[in-house]
C-alpha cells in the first residue's frame, strides 16, 4: 500500500475519491473540496492548509482522511481558546495543529474514508500517519470535528471525546407542513403560522433554486448578502463568488438556494445542501431587513422541502436556542481530540469530561421546552 499526503485534492482522482463518501454527503465530496481550494477559499491565508492523506493500492483508492494544517480556530465551530491560552501561558505554541473537518461547515459527515468492511485496516494507519505528521511539523494536537462514523475508534485509541449540542430537526413521515404543525403545541403551532404570515403579507416572494436553474445574476445578489453577513458581524467571509458558480456547476443537485424577492428587489437568501437522507442549511444573508425572513427562508422553507423529498433530517448550522420554539430538538455533537504533550493530557481529558456532563445537563434542560405535544 502507499499512503500519501496530499497539498491539493486535486491529485486524487474525483470518481475515486468520491466512492468513499457516505450518504453521498456533499461538503465530503471532492468537488466541494475541490473549490475550496482552486478558489482560494482556504490555503495560507486563511489558515486552512490541505494536508489530505490517501491509501492507494494496486492504483485503488481504498482509504482517506479530510485534513488540514490548522494555524488558527477560525471556522471550526468547536472552540479552543482555553487550550490555546493555556498553552500561551506555558511559553508553548499551540499551533500548527492537525485538523479533520469540512472548513467553516459544522455539518456532520465522514472524516476518515474508507469501505465500511476495511475499517478496521484503515482507520489505524491514518491516524498513525497524522501522528507522524505532527511530528514532522512539531503540531501541537488533532482534531476530528463533527464525524458521523469513527467516535468509537477514536475513543479506543484513546483521544478525548467532547460533546456538544447542536438544533436538529427530525422528519417522523410528515405528509406536509401542516402535518408536522400538527404535532406542535398549541402555542408553537400559533406562533408560526403568525411568522410565516406576516412575511406573505410583506409582500415578499421567495424562489426556490439548485445549482441548474440559478442564474449568474442570482449568484452575485447572494455572493453579497453573504458578504454583507460578515461584513455586520466583523467576521471574514472566506467563500467568494466563483466558488458559490463552481459549487452550482459541479453539483447542482446537491444545491438549494432561497432568494427573496420584494418590489422588483432580490433582497435575501439561503444557501443549504443536501445529501441522500439530510438537508443542511448553511448560509444566509440580506439587504433589507424583513421581519421574521430569516426564519421563512433559513427554517420554514426547509423543513417544507425535506417533508417533500423525504429527507430524514435537517441540520440548520450550530448554535442557536431559538430554533427549538420552530421544531428543531436539541442533538449531540461530538468531536475527537489528540493532545501530543504528555503534560497537558490528563489536564484537557478532565476538561472534556466536565464539558459531557455540562453538556448532557444542558440538553435535558432545553429539553423541557420541547415543543412537541407527546415529547
Amino acid at each position: 500500500m502507499d499512503i500519501r499526503i496530499l497539498t491539493s485534492i486535486n491529485e486524487i482522482k474525483r470518481k475515486q475519491w468520491n466512492a468513499l463518501i457516505i450518504d453521498n454527503n456533499p461538503f465530503c465530496k471532492h468537488e466541494f473540496l475541490s473549490a475550496l481550494e482552486t478558489h482560494h477559499c482556504v490555503g495560507e491565508q486563511f489558515g486552512w492548509i490541505p494536508r489530505h492523506i490517501v491509501i492507494i493500492d494496486n492504483n485503488v483508492l481504498i482509504g482517506a482522511a479530510i485534513l488540514y494544517e490548522k494555524h488558527n480556530n477560525y471556522g471550526e465551530f468547536v472552540f479552543d481558546h482555553i487550550w490555546h491560552n493555556t498553552y500561551q501561558k506555558y511559553g508553548l505554541n499551540y499551533y500548527p495543529k492537525l485538523v479533520s473537518s469540512i472548513p467553516y461547515t459544522p455539518a456532520s459527515g465522514v472524516r476518515f474514508l474508507a469501505a465500511k468492511s476495511d475499517e478496521n485496516r484503515i482507520f489505524p494507519l491514518l491516524l498513525d500517519t497524522i501522528y507522524d505528521i505532527c511530528d514532522k511539523i512539531n503540531a501541537s494536537s488533532f482534531h476530528c470535528l463533527f464525524p458521523n462514523n469513527g467516535i468509537d475508534f477514536f475513543a479506543n485509541q484513546s483521544l478525548f471525546i467532547r460533546h456538544d449540542c447542536q438544533f436538529h430537526w427530525v422528519n417522523q413521515a410528515y405528509t406536509n407542513f401542516d402535518d408536522f404543525l400538527s404535532t406542535l403545541k398549541q402555542k408553537k403551532r400559533k406562533n408560526i403560522r403568525q411568522e410565516r404570515a406576516k412575511v406573505h403579507n410583506s409582500g415578499v416572494s421567495i424562489r426556490q433554486l439548485d445549482g441548474n436553474s440559478a442564474t449568474e445574476v442570482d449568484w452575485q445578489n447572494f455572493s453579497e448578502f453573504y458578504n454583507q453577513t460578515f461584513l455586520e458581524k466583523s467576521g471574514t467571509a472566506t467563500l467568494n463568488l466563483d466558488f458559490f458558480k463552481a459549487i452550482a456547476s459541479t453539483m447542482p443537485e446537491q444545491i438549494l438556494l432561497f432568494l427573496a424577492d420584494f418590489e422588483g428587489r432580490c433582497i435575501a437568501g439561503s444557501l443549504l445542501f443536501k445529501s441522500d437522507t439530510h438537508l443542511y442549511g448553511r448560509h444566509w444573508g440580506c439587504s433589507e431587513q424583513v421581519d421574521y425572513l430569516h426564519f421563512e427562508a433559513c427554517y420554514y422553507q426547509g423543513i417544507e422541502y425535506a417533508i417533500r423529498h423525504g429527507l430524514k433530517v435537517f441540520e440548520p448550522g450550530a448554535q442557536g436556542e431559538h430554533k427549538v420554539a420552530r421544531g428543531f430538538v436539541p442533538t449531540l455533537t461530538q468531536s475527537a481530540h489528540w493532545i501530543r504533550d504528555e503534560a497537558f493530557k490528563q489536564p484537557i481529558k478532565d476538561f472534556c469530561q466536565r464539558e459531557q456532563a455540562h453538556i448532557q445537563q444542558y440538553i435535558a434542560q432545553v429539553n423541557t421546552h420541547n415543543p412537541y405535544k407527546n415529547q
